[in-house]
């Protein structure tokens, strides 16, 4: 199956609406159903953007995951809680709830970026600081991906 690759920098209108980039919107239409699902991430301060078929998995995963741990409570109270479906306009526009916007710090620079199976969205300036590699331990982070085979 095709995957969400490629970064795109865009500008949110005064609507809060976002251009769904055309390769990912052409991957929706021929692989997945038009149903989307925004959501929080459990710790960035980013939003996702599921294929109904990418969210469900999540969904069915979830349900098996015992219910008193307090990580599955807090992905549970942070992402799940905050899932909303959202469809792709006739102009190729998704409209971000507010209160996504204001959880994710939406601005109107944006950055959409491709995560294989789903779509992130990131402030501009958000994004800029979490992949400067001066914010990061580099020298764990290559021993971690060399271990994963990356």
């Amino acid at each position: 199956m095709p995957a969400f690759s490629g970064k795109y920098y865009y500008t949110a209108d005064s609507k809060g609406r976002i251009m769904i980039p055309a390769p990912f919107r052409e991957i929706i239409s021929s692989h997945y159903s038009p149903k989307l699902y925004i959501s929080n991430d459990a710790f960035d301060r980013c939003l996702h953007i599921y294929p109904h078929a990418e969210w469900s998995a999540i969904e069915e995963k979830v349900r098996k995951l015992p219910s008193m741990d307090e990580a599955v409570k807090f992905f549970k109270r942070k992402v799940i809680a905050s899932a909303q479906e959202v469809e792709i306009d006739r102009q190729g526009r998704v409209l971000v709830p507010a209160a996504h916007r204001e959880d994710a710090g939406l601005n109107s620079e944006i950055v959409i970026v491709g995560q294989i199976d789903r779509i992130d969205l990131w402030d501009r300036r958000e994004w800029d600081l979490v992949t400067d590699p001066a914010n990061i331990d580099r020298k764990a982070v290559e021993e971690k991906l060399t271990a994963f085979g990356i």
